[in-house]
């Protein structure tokens, strides 16, 4: 593949190596034998001289390429799979590479976030040409000391022969290649010749993971460094009016107690911020101490006076509040096709359902956390954080500083889930550093994750759909949200194109509640509200659930309207491929399968959930999934985010809960808020379809169809719809509480 380069490089990076060698040291000829036959991996590489080749590559002269994984490892495998898409192009032994995080670096890394499974789909091509640009300049530099043509070059394990035999190393052309210009047509391998993509590569972190190694933002120290705990308000639409710090300060490790709040709230007035910094609109009193525990210590023994200003919401009050803004005038078309009102008056039957589900805390396993340390001549931040540059780029604005005296250096991270896309957490510590003058780490306990953070929104759909002929003719979808859909429905994907009348609106509710992006935002419930309303349009016409989807499907093939997102095709591939897979229809007695599919994050999924009864109850045995992902980078890692989002959508749908009074959260811990247990969870089987498809998202599209697969499945083997998640309360079985 021949593929002309868009100055994606920066030739001053290229150059770097040379520039240095120029001023007497010899870098650049050490620079890159990382490919020598003979090179041996080392058993500790912290003492290896590495030498920058460009933004992403390091090699060093014993052999050893070090690439950097630019965006924030959440779990999602992108610093496993993003580092083997430039292996692969600089044609390197993988047991040769070395993968290291990345810092935040604007100059030279684009999309430097982890947020809608995008982290691969956008650096698919730029990565590989960064590591087929090196390799080419390197066949250059080999190419001019030959004095033959490069295209009589080929690269071997980081080896460049030419057609006599003849073969040299990386390392011993590099300071040449460093001096040459940068290739403007590079040539991509083709996908059969891929050696490392494709393969099963073991998580790159695997070992520092299990034998506990410092890895985490909670693991990272510093010298003098102090532990911070905020006390914020127990209630949403509280403001701190007074607190007595008298206990607190006899706890032994407590150094001071001191209030936060004003920058944020002078980020609040200038408009210079986003709405995240709610979270940041009252005073809150921190506790400082030489460790997490007095820290959390001291907290608790703060006593705080907090004032109201607002109507607290209860969760009784949120059902109404949703019902009313279903039934205003004030929804938002989002689409409209043909007359639904229209098709509504001619229609045979109509189908109308209402969905129903709660707020939802993100439960990371890391709680949220960030060091920081505030000088006059710069602040240094390290943590874990999706969004790292609008991080860095609003503590600079509220501490006063240009934004490249704000270095910020990415952690991994224990969990994300869109809860790290908000760095309410790093700016408190960048406030509380620059108000004590010292380096200090911000700890949230669980309790504080659970009650003062970001939730996913409360949210009613209802769907509306006409019946003509045995046909669905119309199909109408509202939604009613609390503090959700800044950015609206997804209206351009399955059904629409699918049905000639089909609308889609939207109405918000502003509240007290923080709400935020949370796994797969908007599609985690909308896809099983609109999977189970289809499984009843099915019943309805008397269809086999599965071909009602392929049906309408034919709608869409081929169709020029460029609104549509999805493709009718490889939705209709990944359909037929799960229900080969599946033997749907045709399990065994006692055995209900349940189907679902959708489009999300530019990946299309497909999944059969088969439950069993025992003692009347529905037991999750196995989920069948297919996906269309395009090119699967590293089939380990991609099974593991199919496997971990299948299970997070069926958790979460069948047993999570939360609740508020008077604008408290009811459940501060995993001892009331419930979780999917161990042994409640499915065998998860996934199957991936061959294409040579540029690559998509693959760590959130898993969990929308899982809700709806296990309710349809539940509703065949109960008879019994679910409206509302968690299923837990519709199914009235107090005995797995």
């Amino acid at each position: 593949m021949k593929l002309q380069n868009k100055n994606n490089f920066s030739r001053r990076n290229f150059l770097k190596t040379s520039i240095l060698a120029s001023g007497g040291m010899l870098i650049g000829f050490n620079l890159i034998t990382a490919c020598k036959p003979e090179a041996v991996m080392p058993v500790d590489i912290k003492n290896l001289n590495f030498n920058d080749f460009n933004a992403f590559i390091k090699i060093s002269d014993e052999g050893y390429v070090t690439i950097f994984s630019p965006n924030p490892e959440i779990g999602q495998g992108v610093k496993t799979s993003m580092p083997m898409i430039i292996a692969e192009e600089l044609d390197v032994e993988w047991n040769k590479v070395n993968v290291v995080q990345g810092a935040l670096d604007t100059n030279n890394f684009k999309r430097q976030m982890a947020g809608g499974s995008q982290s691969i789909r956008f650096g698919w091509n730029a990565l590989r040409e960064t590591g087929a640009t090196a390799k080419q300049m390197l066949i250059n530099a080999a190419a001019v000391k030959w004095n033959v043509a490069a295209s009589t070059c080929k690269t071997s394990k980081g080896i460049i022969i030419n057609t006599n035999g003849d073969k040299l190393g990386y390392g011993e052309v590099a300071k040449d290649a460093a001096l040459l210009e940068i290739p403007e047509d590079v040539h991509l391998k083709k996908i059969k010749d891929f050696t490392i993509i494709g393969q099963e590569i073991v998580n790159v972190d695997i070992d520092k993971i299990i034998t506990g190694e410092p890895l985490f933002g909670l693991d990272y120290k510093s010298q003098g460094m102090l532990y911070a705990s905020v006390l914020r308000p127990p209630a949403f639409g509280q403001r701190l009016e007074s607190f007595d710090d008298t206990e607190a300060k006899k706890v032994t490790g407590v150094i001071d107690v001191i209030t936060i709040g004003e920058k944020a709230r002078r980020q609040i007035r200038s408009g210079k911020t986003n709405w995240t910094f709610k979270l940041s609109e009252t005073d809150k009193v921190v506790v400082v101490a030489t460790n997490t525990w007095a820290a959390f210590k001291g907290k608790k023994a703060l006593s705080a006076v907090w004032v109201t200003d607002t109507k607290l919401e209860s969760t009784k009050d949120h059902d109404k509040i949703l019902a009313k803004v279903l039934d205003g005038k004030k929804q938002k078309v989002r689409r409209e096709d043909g007359d639904i009102q229209k098709a509504f008056l001619k229609a045979d039957r109509i189908i109308e359902k209402t969905y129903h589900s709660p707020f939802l805390p993100h439960n990371c396993m890391e709680p949220m956390n960030f060091y920081a340390n505030v000088t006059p001549e710069k602040v240094h931040l390290v943590g874990p954080i999706q969004t790292p540059k609008l991080t860095a780029s609003i503590v600079a604005d509220m501490l006063g500083y240009d934004l490249d005296k704000v270095s910020l250096e990415m952690t991994r991270m224990g969990g994300g889930f869109g809860r790290r896309l908000y760095g309410d957490f790093v700016y408190e510590a960048a406030e509380i550093s620059n108000a004590i003058k010292k380096p200090v780490k911000l700890v949230s306990s669980r309790e504080d994750d659970m009650t003062t953070g970001i939730y996913r929104p409360a949210i009613k759909y209802r769907i509306k759909a006409s019946i003509k002929d045995g046909k669905v003719t119309g199909y109408h979808l509202k939604e009613a949200a609390i503090n959700g859909n800044m950015y609206g429905l997804l209206p351009n994907f399955f059904p629409a194109g699918c049905i000639p009348n089909y609308k889609v609106e939207s109405a918000n509710y502003r509240g007290n509640i923080t709400t935020g992006a949370w796994r797969a935002p908007y599609t985690n419930f909308l896809a099983f509200a609109e999977q189970s309303f289809f499984d009843e349009l099915a019943s309805e016409l008397n269809i086999d659930a599965i071909q009602l989807r392929l049906d309408l499907l034919q709608n869409v093939k081929g169709t020029k309207d460029k609104r549509i997102q999805y493709s009718g095709q490889r939705m209709e591939d990944t359909i037929k491929l799960v229900r080969e897979k599946s033997n749907w229809g045709k399990t065994k007695v006692g055995v209900y399968q349940g189907f679902s599919a959708y489009y999300s994050h530019n990946t299309h999924v497909a999944e059969i959930a088969e439950i069993e009864l025992k003692d009347g109850f529905p037991v999750i045995k196995k989920v069948i999934v297919a996906v269309d992902c395009g090119v699967v980078v590293n089939p380990t890692g991609a099974r593991n985010q199919v496997e971990g989002g299948v299970l997070d959508g069926i958790g979460h749908a069948m047993y999570a809960d939360f609740s508020f009074k008077d604008g408290k959260p009811l459940h501060k811990n995993f001892d009331t808020y419930r979780l999917i247990r161990m042994q409640e969870t499915p065998k998860v089987e996934v199957h991936f379809l061959e294409n040579e498809l540029s690559p998509t998202g693959l760590g959130e599209p898993g969990l929308p169809p899982a809700g709806g697969a296990v309710a349809n499945a539940i509703n065949l083997a109960l008879n019994k719809r679910i409206y509302r998640q968690p299923f837990i309360k519709t199914l009235k079985n107090s005995d797995v509480l």
